[in-house]
C-alpha cells in the first residue's frame, strides 16, 4: 500500500516540479533575475510583517481595552427602579437617583472642558474605574511603552535617510572601531560628537563584550534609540497630564503609538529623534506651558532650561522651538532678570560650553558647531543644494503626511481645547522651517507629537460625549447595536495607519539595507574583498554595517565651492558607461559592485566584460524614490571570486 501510495504521488510531484521550474524560468526570462532570490526576500518580509502585526495589533488592543476600562465607570449593582443601557455591548444601569443628578448637572455635562477641574465637575455622578495597571504608574507606562518600542525597533528594515547611518553610526563606528566613513560635514566642523558619542559607547560595550556581530551591529542602535523613544512617549502622556488629565493623556498616548511616522521614524538613528525626545521632556519642565505656572517650582524650570540646551547642543535648530518657549517664559514670569542672568545665562553657557569641551576633544582644535552651522544652512542657503520645496510644502504636503488622518482630530483638538501656547509653537516651528529653501520631514518631527497630543484631546472628547449619550438615552430599556463614534474612530485610524506603517518600515526601500546585511555576512566568511557602489552617494549604510575593514569606494556628492564642477554621482548618473570606464581603466577592479536596476541596464554589457556576474538581487521599492524607478538593488561579483 505505501509503495502504491509513493506511485500515485509521484507524477503529481514531477508535474509540480516542472510547472515551478517553468514558472522560475519565464519570471527570469521576463524580469531579468531569479525569481528564488526574490521569493526568499518576499517570504522573509512576509514572516516578519505577520509577525509584526500580530505584536503591534496586540500592543494596540491592550492600550484600547486599559482605555476603555479607565473611561466607563463601574457599574452598581442593579436595583428596583433602575435602567439598564447597553451600548455596543457595554451595559450601564441607573438608579432614579443616580438619574436625578445625571438632570441636575446636565447643563454643566454639555458644556464639557477637558482641563482637570471641569472634568471633576462634570463627572461627580460617574463612579469611575479604578486607574488601570497599565496607567497605574509612570513604571508602568514606561515599561509598556519600551516593549511597544523595543518591537517597533526590530520591525524597521527599511532605509529612510542617509543621515540614520552616516552622521550617527558611522561617526561612532570611526571612533570605537578606528575605521569609518568621515563625510565633509565633519571635515567643515558643522556637526557636534555629541549624538554620535552615545552610540559611541554602544560600539564600545559591543566590543568588550565581543557581540560586535552582524545581528547586534545592525540591531542595537535602534534598540538603544528604543530606549530614548519609550521615555519621548512617557513623558508626552506626562505633558497630556499636566495640561489636560490622564483620560486625554491616555489618547495622546494612542495617538502616538498608532500613527505611522512616528512608527515609522522615531526609533531611526536620527539627531532629530533624540531632539523629539528632549522636546517632550523639556516641555513638561517649563511652567509657561502649564495653564497656571505659577503652581510650578522655579527647579522644574531649570530642568527645562538644562534639556532645552541639551537639546540645541545636539541639533542647533532646536533652538527654533526653545526661542518660542524661552519668549513665552518672558512674558509669564515675574522675575525676569533671574530668569535671564542667573537661570538661562549660566545653564545655557554650562551646557554649551561641555559640549564645545566634547568638540575640542574630538576635532583637536577649538570649533564652534552652533555658528557653523549657522553660517552654513541659514547664512549661505548651503542645504539647498541638496534640493529645495516650494515655501508652503510643510503645511500642504510634509506635516501632513506625517501626521496623517489623524490631521481631523488634531485640528478639531486645537480648536475645542483652546491650548494656543502649544498649537502656536506648531505653527512657529513650521513657518521658521519653511522659510529654509531645504526641507525634509524629520526637521518638524519634534513638533508631531504635540499635534498627535490634540488629536488624543479630540478622542477623549469623542469617548465622552459617546458616554452623555447613554446618560441621555437612560429613561428607557435602550440598546444600541452599531459602534460608536470612539469605536469608529479607532478603527479608521488603525486601519489607514497600521498598513502604512508596516509598509515603511518593512517593505519600502528594504533593498539597500538588505544588501549590507548580506556583504557583511560575505565579508565575515572572508568572501568579500573590496566593494565599488555605483549608486547616488550614500544610498546605502556602509562601515558600520560591514564592520570590516574593507577598501570600499562610494561616488562622491560633497558640495563644490567650484558651481561648474560636477560631483561624481553626477558625473555618474549623466554617463554611466563612460564613467565606470574610467574607473576600471585607472584602478583595480573591486571583487563586488553593488548598484540600482536602474544604472544595471546601461552597465550590464560593460560589467559582463570585465568578468562580472550577478550573485544577488534585493527587491527595493515598488515606486519611483529620487530618479527612474529603483526596483531592486544587484550585486555584482567578478567570475573567479
Amino acid at each position: 500500500m505505501e509503495r502504491q501510495r509513493q506511485k500515485m504521488w509521484q507524477p503529481g510531484i514531477s508535474s509540480a516540479r516542472s510547472r515551478s521550474a517553468f514558472v522560475c524560468e519565464k519570471f527570469r526570462f521576463r524580469f531579468g533575475f531569479d525569481s528564488v532570490s526574490v521569493s526568499v526576500s518576499v517570504f522573509r518580509v512576509s514572516m516578519r510583517f505577520r509577525l509584526g502585526l500580530v505584536a503591534v495589533i496586540s500592543s494596540f488592543f491592550f492600550l484600547s481595552s486599559s482605555l476603555r476600562v479607565a473611561a466607563f465607570s463601574r457599574q452598581p449593582q442593579p436595583s428596583p427602579g433602575s435602567v439598564a443601557v447597553t451600548v455596543a455591548g457595554i451595559k450601564f444601569q441607573e438608579t432614579e437617583t443616580t438619574m436625578k443628578q445625571r438632570q441636575k448637572h446636565r447643563a454643566v455635562s454639555e458644556n464639557l472642558n477637558m482641563s482637570t477641574t471641569t472634568t471633576t465637575t462634570t463627572q461627580d455622578n460617574i463612579k469611575s474605574e479604578p486607574e488601570s495597571d497599565l496607567f497605574s504608574s509612570d513604571k508602568t507606562i514606561f515599561a509598556a511603552c519600551l516593549a511597544f518600542r523595543v518591537v517597533n525597533a526590530l520591525l524597521i528594515q527599511t532605509y529612510f535617510n542617509p543621515d540614520e547611518h552616516w552622521q550617527a553610526l558611522e561617526v561612532a563606528h570611526h571612533i570605537v572601531f578606528g575605521y569609518g566613513h568621515l563625510t565633509w560635514e565633519w571635515k567643515e566642523g558643522i556637526r557636534s560628537y555629541l549624538h554620535p558619542m552615545l552610540f559611541a559607547l554602544l560600539y564600545k560595550i559591543l566590543a568588550i563584550l565581543h557581540l560586535d556581530f552582524p545581528w547586534f551591529m545592525v540591531n542595537a542602535p535602534r534598540l538603544l534609540q528604543a530606549i530614548f523613544s519609550a521615555v519621548g512617549d512617557l513623558y508626552l502622556y506626562k505633558l497630556s497630564n499636566s495640561l489636560f488629565n490622564d483620560h486625554v493623556a491616555k489618547w495622546a498616548l494612542f495617538s502616538q503609538m498608532a500613527n505611522w511616522f512616528m512608527f515609522f521614524c522615531f526609533n531611526r538613528t536620527f539627531s532629530n529623534c533624540l531632539e523629539t525626545v528632549l522636546t517632550l521632556v523639556g516641555l513638561y519642565y517649563w511652567p509657561c506651558m502649564r495653564v497656571s505656572s505659577s503652581k510650578v517650582s522655579l527647579g522644574s524650570r531649570k530642568w527645562g532650561l538644562a534639556v532645552a540646551a541639551l537639546a540645541c547642543a545636539i541639533r542647533p535648530t532646536s533652538a527654533i522651538t526653545w526661542v518660542y518657549v524661552g519668549l513665552l517664559e518672558l512674558l509669564v514670569t515675574r522675575d525676569r532678570l533671574r530668569f535671564i542672568l542667573l537661570e538661562a545665562a549660566p545653564i545655557g553657557v554650562l551646557v554649551l560650553g561641555l559640549a564645545c569641551l566634547l568638540d575640542r576633544l574630538m576635532y583637536g582644535s577649538w570649533i564652534l558647531v552652533p555658528l557653523n552651522f549657522l553660517k552654513f544652512n541659514f547664512l549661505s542657503t548651503g542645504g539647498d543644494y541638496y534640493g529645495t520645496h516650494k515655501w508652503h510644502w510643510y503645511f500642504t504636503q510634509g506635516f501632513t503626511v506625517m501626521v496623517f488622518t489623524f490631521l481631523p482630530f488634531t485640528i478639531a483638538g486645537i480648536i475645542k481645547s483652546k491650548r494656543w501656547k502649544l498649537s502656536g509653537l506648531i505653527a512657529w516651528v513650521l513657518g521658521l522651517y519653511s522659510v529654509l529653501g531645504h526641507k525634509e520631514f524629520r526637521f518638524v518631527l519634534p513638533v508631531l507629537p504635540i499635534a498627535l497630543m490634540f488629536s488624543g484631546y479630540s478622542l477623549a472628547v469623542m469617548e465622552r460625549a459617546d458616554y452623555l449619550d447613554i446618560q441621555k438615552k437612560g429613561s428607557s430599556n435602550i440598546r444600541v447595536e452599531w459602534p460608536s463614534k470612539t469605536q469608529l474612530s479607532i478603527f479608521f485610524l488603525l486601519a489607514t495607519n497600521i498598513p502604512m506603517a508596516f509598509y515603511m518600515s518593512l517593505v519600502h526601500q528594504r533593498g539597500t539595507e538588505d544588501v549590507m546585511n548580506y556583504l557583511s555576512r560575505e565579508a565575515l566568511n572572508n568572501k568579500v574583498k573590496s566593494i565599488l557602489f555605483l549608486m547616488p552617494c550614500h544610498a546605502t549604510p556602509y562601515y558600520s554595517t560591514l564592520h570590516r575593514n574593507l577598501p570600499m569606494r562610494f561616488l562622491d556628492c560633497s558640495p563644490r565651492v567650484e558651481k561648474e564642477i560636477l560631483a561624481e554621482s553626477d558625473r555618474f548618473m549623466m554617463d554611466p558607461v563612460g564613467f565606470t570606464s574610467e574607473i576600471a581603466k585607472n584602478g583595480s577592479l573591486p571583487s563586488h559592485i553593488v548598484l540600482f536596476e536602474s544604472e544595471e541596464r546601461p552597465l550590464k554589457n560593460l560589467l559582463i566584460s570585465y568578468s562580472f556576474r550577478e550573485i544577488r538581487r534585493f527587491f527595493h521599492a515598488h515606486f519611483k524614490v529620487d530618479r527612474d524607478l529603483q526596483a531592486s538593488v544587484v550585486v555584482y561579483a567578478l567570475a573567479d571570486e
